[in-house]
């Protein structure tokens, strides 16, 4: 691995930990076209700023761009406010518009520069370790510049770290303001503010990642890892840093999957993140794959070991030849060895997956129904007053439940604090009375976030 690439994949990484912040904002809060439609608006603001400095190096480019992004924001929901057509119709109307004006404007009177329209459309990964700031150059005197790295670091690394500042700064406000603006405003924050805010911050980040991958990786740097996230986790903070880690790591998977291939980097990077979102949106599949890589990585390394061992030149080859070597040893047993292994542990994967496994989905099933049968004792507990109502033989009579099944949620009640049993009469503990209230407030309004917060709040025992 040469300098070349290593620079790379720095900055793919830093780029994708800058896209990921404010892209799980935009992802929470439904607003993920706009980032296509800044990604593409801010080309105008750069081709116009080439044309009053004429120097694609000057930092009056981002500024203009940025400002292209706001204006693009701007223009979408003054068009959206008028009633006539929804946000994405104003989307649809607005970006390519800027974008086109921005792209005949280059292919007319900046074709000769940097500026090409390829650039443009797909970044330039692959000369983004050769764009490099030099600083104190004597003129006439060569190796004279002092050599500050490539100038992508520099410009997302910079980025990197105002959002950071700018997020730990205003932490609570985004979140208040991103889930209740209503609460947001109640408590003297300005969501118009925070909102515009948040659309600077993304569109000088786009800006930034601009001319390095382009802005097709840059949307999907900023969307498919927070999307990716919010089918894990419902947690703020472990969204931001899931979105993080997977943007990482498909961003540089792709640079391997591109030079393996020898594709376009920014294409394979796209690629890898769609099927990292296919992947964790379906289980089933990943499951499939997971055994079929298995079954082969097994066949793999016995004929991997047996060349080592056996053929002296082998050591020699490049990586690329040692896989192609070992792939040319299989033979038709091994392939039906494979799906037999992918078979076992696909079924084995289907059954025992967190989340979306049938095991999993049995045990959820089975739990909700026992607490939702809990409620329905407590309740009737609640509204009966009489000692007669409340005692236990009652139970399979007023509930219409089996004895055995009575037997149990009563313990799951006792077990919980919620009840007590005197004389064979149950009685509401405060903590009953307060776990009732509660889930009936809940029930009416139709919270279920809420109402899974609540039952982690009171239940030590689940059923």
């Amino acid at each position: 691995m040469n300098n070349a690439q290593i620079v790379i994949q720095i900055i793919v990484a830093l780029v994708a930990v800058a896209c990921a912040i404010p892209g799980t904002f935009l992802v929470l809060r439904k607003m993920s076209l706009i980032s296509d439609a800044i990604s593409h608006s801010i080309l105008l603001g750069i081709v116009i700023g080439f044309f009053i400095v004429e120097d694609t190096a000057s930092p009056f480019l981002i500024v203009l761009a940025a400002l292209a992004g706001i204006v693009t924001v701007i223009l979408v929901e003054y068009i959206q406010k008028t009633g006539l057509v929804k946000e994405d119709t104003a989307i649809g109307l607005v970006f390519p518009a800027l974008f086109s004006i921005g792209v005949i404007l280059i292919a007319k009177n900046a074709n000769d520069v940097h500026l090409d329209i390829d650039s443009v459309m797909v970044g330039d990964l692959s000369l983004a370790p050769f764009d490099i700031i030099q600083i104190n150059c004597i003129e006439g005197i060569t190796d004279s510049c002092i050599n500050l790295g490539p100038k992508a670091i520099w410009v997302i690394g910079i980025i990197l770290l105002i959002t950071l500042i700018l997020l730990f700064a205003f932490f609570k406000e985004l979140k208040v303001s991103t889930f209740d603006p209503g609460l947001a405003a109640a408590l003297g924050f300005s969501p118009v503010i925070l909102h515009y805010g948040l659309m600077t911050v993304s569109s000088v980040t786009i800006v930034g990642a601009f001319d390095a991958v382009g802005p097709i990786l840059v949307v999907a740097l900023m969307i498919a890892p927070a999307a990716t996230a919010y089918l894990f986790t419902k947690d703020l903070k472990k969204m931001l840093l899931l979105s993080c880690f997977f943007g990482v790591v498909a961003a540089i998977s792709g640079y391997w999957l591109a030079h393996v291939l020898d594709a376009s980097i920014s294409g394979s990077m796209t690629t890898v993140l769609a099927i990292l979102f296919l992947l964790v949106y379906e289980p089933i599949i990943t499951s499939i794959l997971v055994s079929i890589a298995t079954g082969i990585s097994v066949v793999f390394y016995q004929y991997y070991e047996a060349l080592l061992v056996n053929n002296t030149g082998f050591e020699r080859l490049l990586l690329g030849e040692k896989i192609q070597t070992v792939f040319s040893q299989f033979v038709f047993l091994d392939y039906l060895y494979i799906i037999g292994i992918a078979v076992i542990l696909t079924v084995l994967l289907i059954y025992i997956l967190p989340k979306r496994g049938v095991i999993y989905g049995y045990y959820k099933v089975r739990q909700q129904k026992t607490e939702i049968m809990l409620l329905v004792f407590l309740l009737h507990i609640r509204n009966h007053t009489e000692e007669s109502e409340r005692h236990v033989k009652h139970l399979n009579e007023h509930i219409n439940w089996q004895r055995l099944r009575s037997q149990s949620i009563v313990e799951l009640a006792q077990k919980n604090n919620m009840i007590t049993i005197t004389d064979k009469i149950i009685s509401l503990t405060k903590k009953g009375e307060d776990f009732t209230e509660k889930a009936i407030d809940y029930i009416i309004t139709n919270k279920d976030t809420e109402i899974e917060e609540m039952k982690d709040d009171f239940f030590l025992f689940r059923g």
